[in-house]
Order: structure tokens, then C-alpha cells, then sequence
């Protein structure tokens, strides 16, 4: 499988090989093996995909609870040993060193794409108030916890989960240092074959803390975020109830 783009900005594919060989590391959920990358392609091994199932989705459930668990040096830590740019889908992400979960995803990984929506008019300015109030919640550590910096795929969509003969295998990351949650939110976000199988499984193998149904808006602020600001009104309408229901889940806690 191999993916061109000659207008690629500087090291985007060679980002995304190194986010998929540091997921690879872990030694957990297969990963596609890169072949080959170089400037404007890569070039991923072929996967045959066949139909979910039940069994293989709640051996990735486990496994993925085993990617997370290999942890990260910091909140928004790229890749091990990758210094260059890192992207979501076509986007630049920012990079971070944190400690503090809240402060990094408000910051790094919500408003920066809000402001893109916000000016690509997807998000009105009303909404841009309520979403900017739920990351002054979110940057005040209303959610921070004692979770480590988990090894996240980062975009952790459906159709970057591929079903094969041997489970499940991942494609296409944004790979860097996060909240565990965050990868389940965008899973629940977009749909998963068998999903309820995948989180059963995750939490027999990696009990998730109590409460963490209630904090998945909080979690899908980023991906949102991100669709906001080049995939039309409806996700800026999706960020903003998010957005709400993070408010909601801060008073309530």
C-alpha cells in the first residue's frame, strides 16, 4: 500500500513512519509494517482485510489497553527519537513536554483547531465562547488525574482500525504522549465494529477509572476540533454540545 502526495509538508510521511514504528515498539496491537518512506510517499505493507468479529475485536480491546500502558515521557511527547513536525489527518500538532494533562489538550490539542474553525466560519462566535469556557475548565485541571502519559494512536478513527486474519492492525496515527481516554472517545466518536466488545475487554485488561463514560466529551474536544476546522458546520455544531456536556460533566464531578 503505498500513499504519494507531492505537495506533502516537510517530513509528513516520514512523521507518520515514526509514529507507526513507536506504536510498533509496544509490542502490543500489530501495527502496518513500514516498507518504505521517503519525501512525499510511503509505502506500508499490504493488509487483507476480512470481516470483524467478535473474538478479534476484544483481542484488540486488550491489546490497545497494552499499547496505552507503554506509556510516554510527557503529555504531547512525540514519537521516541522523532525530532521533526507531527500532523493529525493533513494538520500540524503541536508538540509538548507536560505534566499536566489538562493544560497540554486544552491548549495543544483543542484550541489551536478551534481558531482554524472559528475563522473558517464552522463555529459561530457564541459557541466559541462556550468551547473556550469548557478548556479554561479543562486547563484548570478539572479532569487531571494520576494517569501516566499513555502511548496514543492519536487518530483512532474506524478507518484507521483494519480487521485482518491475525486482528486487528493500525494504520495512519498521530501518535504521541496523551490521556488513554482520549483514544477510546474518538473510537466511540466515529463508530467501531463490535465497539462494546473492544471497551470490555480494554477495561478487564486495564480497569478504566470510574467515571470515564461521563468524561468521553471531554475527550472527543480534540477530534472535534480538528473535523471543525475543515469538515464542515456539523462538527462545529458536534464541538460546541461537546463542549456543553464537558461544562455539564465539571459540575457534576
Amino acid at each position: 500500500m503505498t500513499k504519494s502526495r507531492p505537495d506533502a509538508p516537510r517530513a509528513f510521511f516520514e512523521a507518520e513512519a515514526a509514529g507507526l514504528r513507536w506504536l510498533a515498539e509496544a509490542r502490543a496491537v500489530r501495527v502496518a509494517h513500514v516498507v518504505d518512506v521517503a519525501a512525499g510517499r510511503i509505502e506500508l505493507e499490504r493488509i487483507d482485510e476480512v470481516p470483524p468479529s467478535r473474538a478479534a475485536a476484544r483481542r484488540f480491546g486488550a491489546q490497545l489497553a497494552r499499547l496505552h500502558a507503554a506509556g510516554a515521557t510527557a503529555f504531547g511527547a512525540p514519537p521516541e527519537g522523532w525530532d521533526g513536525p507531527l500532523f493529525i489527518g493533513r494538520r500540524p500538532m503541536a508538540r509538548a513536554d507536560s505534566h499536566a494533562w489538562g493544560a497540554f489538550y486544552a491548549r495543544d490539542r483543542v484550541l489551536p483547531f478551534l481558531e482554524i474553525a472559528v475563522s473558517a466560519g464552522t463555529v459561530t462566535l457564541e459557541e466559541e465562547r462556550d468551547v473556550r469556557r469548557a478548556c479554561d475548565v479543562v486547563s484548570e485541571g478539572a479532569f487531571d488525574d494520576d494517569e501516566p502519559p499513555a502511548r496514543l494512536h492519536g487518530d483512532l478513527w474506524t478507518g484507521n482500525v483494519l480487521w485482518s486474519d491475525d486482528g486487528v492492525v493500525l494504520i495512519d496515527p498521530a501518535a504521541h504522549g496523551g490521556h488513554r481516554e482520549t483514544d477510546l472517545a474518538m473510537l466511540q466518536l466515529f463508530g467501531c465494529p463490535h465497539l462494546d466488545d473492544v471497551l470490555d475487554a480494554y477495561d478487564a485488561e486495564r480497569p478504566l477509572r470510574d467515571g470515564w463514560r461521563e468524561r468521553v466529551p471531554v475527550h472527543q474536544l480534540h477530534p472535534l476540533a480538528v473535523h471543525a476546522a475543515g469538515h464542515g458546520r456539523s462538527y462545529g455544531r458536534a464541538l460546541h454540545q461537546a463542549a456543553l456536556a464537558a461544562l455539564r460533566a465539571a459540575d457534576a464531578a
